[in-house]
């Protein structure tokens, strides 16, 4: 192979990768406890529904009886579209229940699991 191939395969494949990696981290979820739930329950806060995670703020009573604020993310407005949410699902002010994979560093953030609307029925929101 001549030098001149030898830089063009050299030169894609490191425009491949740098292409890539950046990719392969976004949706790493090593931030996140993936091994284990956590149920939450609260009233909902706010609701951005849109890309690449949508996210719904639910203020958590705690055992002291105050509430903290838990940021919750979740999956894309496509991902979640496919499996039967839309924009208005899940409006400020419903009392909501969720299963979500809480922050190693014991923050109240979670990855959404599951999440139980005021209509009762449990689904997916990954």
């Amino acid at each position: 192979m001549n030098s001149s191939k030898k830089y063009f395969v050299l030169a894609t494949l490191l425009a491949a990768t740098a292409w890539l990696i950046p990719a392969w981290g976004h949706h790493s979820h090593g931030n996140y406890r993936m091994t284990e739930y956590t149920h939450l329950s609260g009233t909902v806060t706010e609701v951005h529904w849109m890309n690449p995670h949508a996210w719904l703020y639910v203020s958590v009573p705690g055992e002291d009886g105050k509430n903290t604020i838990w940021a919750m993310e979740g999956g894309g407005v496509s991902a979640l579209t496919r499996r039967g949410w839309s924009e208005d699902s899940i409006k400020v002010g419903d009392k909501i229940s969720v299963r979500c994979h809480q922050l190693r560093d014991n923050t109240n953030g979670c990855l959404l699991g599951f999440v139980t609307p005021p209509n009762g029925e449990e689904m997916m929101w990954d």
